[in-house]
């Protein structure tokens, strides 16, 4: 005969009679009906053809079977709570966090994200803004607004926004003193400030690098906004996304946007994030809104 028991439920029942020392605390204690509980101790006792308990008019005293199986019945309570725990935490909502240069996060593409927060107030978001490049593979986001010149990760999900084109841009106190040039050709006798940090491909400052000598390269920056900055100040010409650069009147351009620093505009989203309801519902609304800003 086969002393496998198969109603795991009985366990909180043993694990209680044991701790209260009767069916009757044990009912009071589980919120059942008395007779319910010593029914489902018989049961128990039937199926694993042990005595569990010694009955007399004191109560239930567990035999040394059941001390035995107390360890067990603790361990599979201790189970169930994680098992509970983790099912609490994977259903509650997680915040959509969402990467991308600050610059991204505009006040048009702040209003999107608050009309979808009307629709859904339960989804919370999380804003990674900034340079780096972060792993949305290796968790560390769930959606990247990103521009690229590359290929992305075959395993992400990949919704294209727009075509960004980029060129160089000076100030005004810069083109006083040393002029502009009018095309790549002329950039001879100029100063350039580049951008470069280790985790951001070097697409720009390798185009720099191919038209010009290193030495004319004056200042190099950790940071879009230090860059920008660098360019505002006069200290040299900056690649500067056309869009941003053209809705400052501070930047002047030099000269049309080389078609070889032209990038893709992407979203992102990992395949784990994705698999979430509200991340999709998200998407699915903030896509053709946000890229209609660029168009």
């Amino acid at each position: 005969m086969n002393s496998e028991f198969r109603n795991w439920s009985d366990v909180r029942i043993f694990l209680a009679v044991v701790r209260e020392g009767s069916t009757l605390a044990a009912s009071r204690k589980l919120g059942v009906a008395q007779p319910t509980v010593a029914r489902r101790i018989d049961a128990l006792e039937h199926e694993t053809r042990l005595t569990l308990f010694e009955r007399d008019t004191r109560g239930f005293r567990p035999t040394d079977a059941a001390r035995t199986m107390l360890p067990l019945a603790e361990a599979f309570e201790a189970a169930a709570k994680d098992f509970g725990k983790t099912t609490r935490e994977l259903t509650e909502t997680r915040p959509i966090r969402i990467t991308a240069f600050s610059g991204n996060f505009s006040p048009r593409a702040t209003c999107i994200f608050s009309e979808f927060s009307e629709m859904r107030p339960d989804v919370r978001f999380e804003f990674l803004p900034g340079d780096k490049v972060l792993n949305l593979a290796a968790g560390e986001a769930d959606i990247a607004l990103r521009l690229t010149s590359s290929v992305p990760d075959q395993t992400l999900i990949c919704r294209k926004i727009s075509t960004a084109r980029f060129t160089l841009y000076g100030s005004e106190s810069y083109a006083r003193k040393w002029g502009l040039p009018d095309s790549p050709k002329a950039l001879y006798g100029h100063r350039f400030i580049t951008f470069q940090r280790d985790d951001v491909p070097p697409t720009f400052h390798n185009w720099l690098l191919h038209h010009v000598s290193a030495e004319q390269i004056v200042l190099s920056c950790h940071e879009v906004l230090l860059t920008e900055a660098a360019i505002t100040a006069g200290r040299g010409l900056g690649i500067m996304n056309v869009r941003m650069a053209e809705a400052d009147d501070t930047f002047i351009r030099c000269f049309e946007p080389p078609e070889e620093l032209s990038m893709q505009h992407l979203m992102l989203i990992s395949p784990q994030a994705h698999r979430r309801p509200e991340v999709r519902e998200f998407t699915k609304f903030f896509a053709p809104r946000y890229a209609a800003i660029f168009k």
